[in-house]
């Protein structure tokens, strides 16, 4: 079946060394290509396909009034085109190994994107898009709604949030209305449907025994008809979902949601994982981590490294405010037996910062994913009945508070990281509110380009505080490099310095 919208208007090239060259490929064997180059100086790299393609959107990009298209052109051609261009190469390269966020770029330079106007809608023009992404020159369906949704979620912000009045984006109620109004131009909100939504958190970099096991927990959940929701990326993003599918399969269950939330900076490091039918593009970290707890009804904790400590610090933090200690929010923190020092060590960590009051908001279970999935369904229906009570939507939890120190996008550098207040004289959650920035911190300059780039002009972040929790933060991160944590491939070369 041919996918409707789609045209290749040129044939397929391949790139060696960052240019075109002409190819030619013998009739003995598919894979035998043979590169004509009139000179090398180098050995050349393997030649990656590329296609060039007109696709017409569908899905919230394919009714548009006039004025609407012209503003979403002028968007993506201005001064968003770069944003843009990362973000679409990102999807296209879905399944991609690779957490360096310039590893696509250097394997494809010549790619570009562009949005044309027209009077029945917009036409997305790709040149020299990665050849992975179609299949017999028609791009693979999936990949397509991805593409749709980069473009809809980044014109969106640029047009109707920020370029717009209707959000205060200083006070703590328009963060909130602007994720809202996101989330709901995704399509990703379902009125009249009882909580079912589980949030999988967990690393992208995890060994082969915990990505099965975080597979054999989606699957446990998809059987008891819960949808999932993850950072959309690999590792654990991805084993939840595949593991539901199937039990959505056998429970002949249809309109099931495998929900992606990333943001710009990270969705380069972390391409959409192929199991992802929804995916959502939040404009930084904060309103994602935002857009996670509000959408979610219960949450799940597999193994990971920084980025999964910054979302535990996050929802704790959340969770110990006084004004959100009586909100019924289900948290389970899981692995196979191997991981059980990884979450000792994780709770210890969180035990010396904030106390009893943050280890009572969550259990942790080893090794049982029948457990967990029972475990979460209980949760979830307490969160239906305070719903109720409450009389907040099933879709987005209105009732959470979440202060503005929570919401305020944290720029790592180095003069923020060594500014943190990270002393014990500060109400719990906003000492996890601090915390969570310096793993942010962290994250941006293992994954993100910006954060990378700063790394290597001046060197490691520094990161100073109260010598016992200095103490332990260095303990916690020693452990994640060594379980290899941090990085899917490669060397690690730690990207901060903890100083008591």
């Amino acid at each position: 079946m041919r996918f409707p919208g789609v045209s290749v208007l040129a044939s397929q090239t391949s790139h060696a060394g960052g240019k075109v060259v002409p190819t030619k490929t013998t009739t003995k064997s598919p894979e035998m290509t043979e590169v004509l180059i009139t000179e090398v100086l180098h050995p050349a790299p393997v030649a990656l396909p590329t296609v060039n393609a007109h696709i017409s959107p569908r899905g919230g990009l394919d009714i548009l009034s006039r004025d609407e298209i012209a503003r979403l052109r002028d968007a993506s051609s201005g001064g968003l085109h770069e944003l843009l261009r990362r973000c679409a190469l990102a999807v296209l390269t879905t399944g991609s190994d690779s957490d360096d966020p310039r590893a696509a770029q250097l394997k494809y330079p010549d790619f570009d994107i562009q949005v044309h106007q027209q009077d029945r809608g917009i036409k997305i023009e790709l040149r020299n898009a990665p050849g992975v992404a179609f299949v017999d020159g028609e791009i693979i369906r999936g990949v397509a709604e991805l593409l749709y949704a980069v473009v809809r979620d980044i014109a969106y912000v640029a047009i109707e949030i920020n370029g717009s009045v209707k959000f205060d984006m200083d006070t703590s109620e328009g963060v909130t209305g602007a994720v809202f109004e996101i989330l709901r131009n995704a399509r990703v909100l379902r009125p009249h449907v009882d909580p079912n939504l589980v949030v999988c958190w967990g690393g992208h970099s995890i060994g082969r025994d915990e990505y099965i096991y975080t597979k054999r927990v989606g699957y446990e959940l998809g059987l008891r008809r819960l949808d999932i929701c993850t950072g959309c990326g690999p590792g654990a993003m991805k084993g939840p979902m595949k593991g539901a599918t199937i039990a959505h399969a056998k429970q002949r269950r249809t309109g099931n949601r495998y929900i992606g939330v990333t943001e710009p900076g990270i969705i380069a490091a972390e391409s959409p994982n192929p199991i992802v039918n929804h995916l959502v593009i939040m404009p930084d970290i904060e309103k994602r981590l935002e857009a996670f707890v509000r959408l979610g009804h219960g949450i799940i904790v597999f193994p990971g490294g920084v980025g999964t400590a910054e979302e535990i610090l996050y929802l704790l933090g959340l969770m110990l405010h006084p004004d959100n200690v009586a909100l019924p929010f289900p948290l389970i923190l899981t692995g196979p037996k191997a991981s059980a020092a990884y979450f000792e060590q994780i709770d210890e960590f969180l035990r010396l910062t904030m106390g009893e009051a943050a280890t009572s908001r969550y259990r942790i279970i080893v090794d049982d994913p029948a457990l967990v999935a029972s475990v979460m369904v209980q949760g979830v229906r307490r969160v239906r009945e305070q719903r109720l009570h409450s009389k907040d939507a099933f879709f987005f939890n209105w009732s959470l508070r979440v202060p503005a120190e929570f919401q305020r996008p944290f720029q790592p550098n180095h003069r923020s990281m060594s500014a943190l207040d990270l002393h014990r004289d500060q109400p719990a959650h906003q000492l996890a509110a601090n915390l969570r920035r310096a793993f942010s911190g962290i994250v941006a300059g293992n994954v993100k380009e910006e954060g990378m780039r700063q790394i290597e002009q001046h060197g490691p972040f520094e990161i100073h505080g109260d010598p016992e929790i200095m103490l332990a933060l260095d303990a916690l991160l020693r452990a994640f490099v060594d379980q290899r944590r941090m990085k899917m491939v490669g060397e690690y070369r730690p990207c901060y310095r903890v100083l008591a």
